[in-house]
């Protein structure tokens, strides 16, 4: 089931996020979430920072959904877009964030994450279980790192994969689709015009939807948020 939430702006989506998220917090001891780069979740780590400093962010663990295989430091790095927009603003212990070293051999830290997530996360149906995965969409349907031209590794028995960008080549590290549909929650932010096709072919089960990854994207827990603005949403029935 899909439990969609739409708002006006970009902003408006991620206030409407970070509404979720807080709510949902406030029903567990302690939160662990696979978070996502991009523009989206950019702003809502900014509104966090500057607003919620007072939240008891002890009882948040940071992990990544993907990550670009460059240093920590590179302008590439989601783990370095989430430091410089919240983490280093906030008051959240060291031991809770929990990078994907992208410096490393891809290979080996997709194997490396992988022990990381089964031994730090609880084992639901013997895979590793995030209270909350976060995701973006790409224009081309893409999600966390899986990517049309490789959409098997959907479907990979390991917890992570290298995948490559199929432009750029960048390998990165991804989870996959086990871990994505093991969640107790999952949450899409995709803001933008450019996002609208593949929002309504997905939403609206059209022809060849299966082709893109997002669309493979099916909680178990059937706890499933889709957060768009007015242009993502455009063509959804």
């Amino acid at each position: 089931m899909m439990n969609l939430h739409t708002s006006d702006t970009k902003k408006g989506v991620a206030e409407k996020f970070i509404t979720f998220l807080i709510d949902l917090s406030k029903t567990k001891d302690t939160i662990t979430i696979a978070l996502s780069g991009g523009s989206t979740p950019k702003i809502v780590f900014d509104e966090l920072a500057e607003k919620y400093q007072d939240l008891d962010w002890s009882k948040f663990h940071f992990y990544w959904g993907d990550e670009r295989c460059v240093p920590p430091t590179d302008g590439d790095s989601n783990y370095k877009m989430t430091v410089d927009h919240l983490v280093s603003k906030i008051n959240i212990p060291s031991e809770n964030i929990h990078r994907i070293k992208g410096e490393n051999s891809p290979k080996e830290e997709a194997e490396r994450y992988s022990q990381v997530l089964e031994t730090q996360l609880p084992m639901q149906e013997g895979m590793p279980q995030f209270d909350l995965v976060i995701l973006g969409m790409g224009d081309d349907g893409h999600t966390a790192s899986i990517f049309p031209h490789e959409i098997e590794l959907w479907n990979s028995n390991h917890w992570c994969e290298v995948a490559t960008h199929p432009d750029s080549g960048q390998k990165r590290v991804s989870i996959t689709g086990a871990i994505i549909n093991n969640a107790k929650t999952v949450a899409f932010l995709v803001t933008g015009d450019s996002k609208k096709e593949k929002v309504k072919t997905i939403f609206n089960n059209e022809e060849g939807y299966l082709q893109y990854p997002a669309s493979l994207v099916a909680p178990t827990s059937k706890d499933l948020h889709w957060f768009l603005d007015e242009s993502a949403a455009a063509g959804v029935e």
